[in-house]
């Protein structure tokens, strides 16, 4: 598999860089066990409000199914896409009843220095074209 890099390209959609992918699985595991706030604290993740949290945790549990660890499928279908400032990340959720599911993780992510942080938006319920 080729490592995909943080690229700068406003003109399409790309995958989630390698780079980012282990903070977005950290942030999942933190849902899945149904830390909204991530207590534990993630790196390079900045906290995330109460609203925030809290409408996350309403969506999950709205979607009714089980939420599970992000397989490696997900990067083939999860993107970013570069908005100058910062990168637009949608990441594709699975639960264990359906595996890929309508759920999405929307967050941005911003380039210090030579870190990269996430800043957690909502979960929606993407219901596709």
């Amino acid at each position: 598999m080729n490592e995909v890099n943080v690229e700068k390209n406003e003109e399409k959609e790309l995958p989630v860089p390698h780079i980012w992918r282990a903070s977005f699985k950290a942030i999942i595991n933190a849902f899945v066990h149904k830390d909204y706030h991530l207590s534990s604290g993630v790196k390079n993740v900045n906290p995330i409000s109460n609203e925030i949290a809290e409408q996350i945790k309403e969506y999950i549990e709205d979607y009714g199914e089980e939420l599970i660890d992000l397989p490696e499928e997900t990067w083939s279908s999860s993107v970013s896409m570069d908005y100058g400032e910062y990168w637009n990340v949608l990441i594709d959720l699975y639960t264990k009843e359906e595996g890929e599911s309508d759920l999405v993780l929307n967050a941005e992510v911003r380039e210090r220095g030579e870190e990269y942080f996430v800043d957690i938006q909502c979960v929606f319920v993407f219901l596709g074209a």
